[in-house]
C-alpha cells in the first residue's frame, strides 16, 4: 500500500490553538497551519501585538486573535469560554506560551519562580484539562487529537546560564507530556513535545545579540533554528503521520543538548 504526501501530512480543515501564537514560535507554528489551511486561534497577553499578528497571517488562511492572559486562572477561563462560544471541537493544542526569569543563584526572587512555573507548567495543564472536552469530540484512535507542548533543550541538560525556573519548568513540561499521553490516550489524544534549541524569538533577544557567534558555532549543525525548521515539526506532529506517536520529547536543536560542535 502506498500513501500520498497529502495522505500522510495534510491537515487542512482542522482547528486549532496556538497560546502565545503572536511572536517567535508561537508565529512560525501558527504561520505554517494557517498556510496550510487550519483555522487557528492565537492567544497573546498584549491584545494588539495579538491582533496584528492575526491580521498579518490572515493573509494566508484563517486566523483569529483570542487576547488572554493564561498566566492567571481569570485569563485561562476567558479563553476557554470564549473558544466554547465559538468551536464544538478543537483538533490541536499548542501549549507554547511561557516566560523565562534570569537571576543569579543569591538573588533568585521568589516572584521570578512562581511567575515562571505558573506559566509555564501549571498554565499547560489547567488550560488541557479545561479543552478537554473540545479536544475529546471528535477523537478517536483512527485520528487523535492532538496536544503539542513546548519544552526546550533547557529541560533536557543544565544551561549554562541562571534561569534556573526556568530549566525546572521545561524539565516538568517534558515529564507532564508523558504523563498525559498515558492518562489521555483512551481519550483519543496524543500528547508530545519540542524541545527547541536556539531560534529567533523576543525570549532569545539577549542572548543572540551578546553571543549569537558563540551559540552558532557551538552547534553541531552550525546555526540557529529557522522559521522552517520549526513548521516542519509542527505540521508533523499535528499530521496522520503521527497518529501512533504519543508521550515523545523531541528536541529540534541541531544537535546541540548532546554537545558542542567537535571539528
Amino acid at each position: 500500500m502506498t500513501y500520498s504526501v497529502n495522505e500522510l501530512f495534510g491537515i487542512a480543515g482542522k482547528v486549532a490553538i496556538v497560546t502565545g501564537g503572536s511572536r517567535g514560535i508561537g508565529r512560525m507554528i501558527a504561520e505554517a497551519y494557517v498556510a496550510n489551511g487550519v483555522k487557528t486561534y492565537i492567544t497573546a497577553r498584549k491584545i494588539e501585538a495579538c491582533e496584528q499578528t492575526a491580521s498579518e497571517l490572515g493573509e494566508l488562511g484563517e486566523c483569529i486573535a483570542l487576547p488572554a492572559d493564561l498566566s492567571t486562572a481569570a485569563g485561562r477561563e476567558e479563553l476557554v469560554t470564549e473558544i466554547m462560544s465559538r468551536e464544538s471541537s478543537i483538533d490541536i493544542l499548542v501549549n507554547n506560551a511561557g516566560a523565562a526569569w534570569g537571576a543569579p543563584f543569591e538573588e533568585y526572587p521568589e516572584e521570578g519562580y512562581d511567575k515562571v512555573m505558573d506559566i509555564n507548567v501549571k498554565a499547560i495543564f489547567m488550560l488541557t484539562r479545561d479543552l478537554l472536552p473540545l479536544l475529546e469530540k471528535n477523537a478517536s484512535p483512527a485520528e487523535p487529537s492532538r496536544v503539542i507542548n513546548i519544552g526546550s533543550i533547557d529541560g533536557l541538560r543544565v544551561a549554562t546560564t541562571d534561569n534556573f525556573a526556568y530549566g525546572a519548568s521545561k524539565a516538568a513540561v517534558h515529564f507532564l507530556t508523558k504523563n498525559l499521553a498515558v492518562r489521555l490516550a483512551s481519550k483519543g489524544l496524543t500528547v508530545n513535545a519540542i524541545a527547541p534549541g536556539p531560534f529567533e524569538s523576543k525570549m532569545m533577544d539577549y542572548m543572540l545579540t551578546q553571543f549569537r557567534d558563540k551559540i552558532e558555532t557551538e552547534n553541531p549543525l552550525g546555526r540557529i533554528g529557522n522559521p522552517m525548521d520549526m513548521a516542519g515539526l509542527a505540521v508533523y506532529l499535528a499530521s496522520p503521520a503521527t497518529r501512533y506517536m504519543t508521550g515523545q520529547v523531541i528536541a529540534l536543536d541541531g544537535g546541540r543538548h548532546l554537545g558542542a560542535r567537535q571539528d
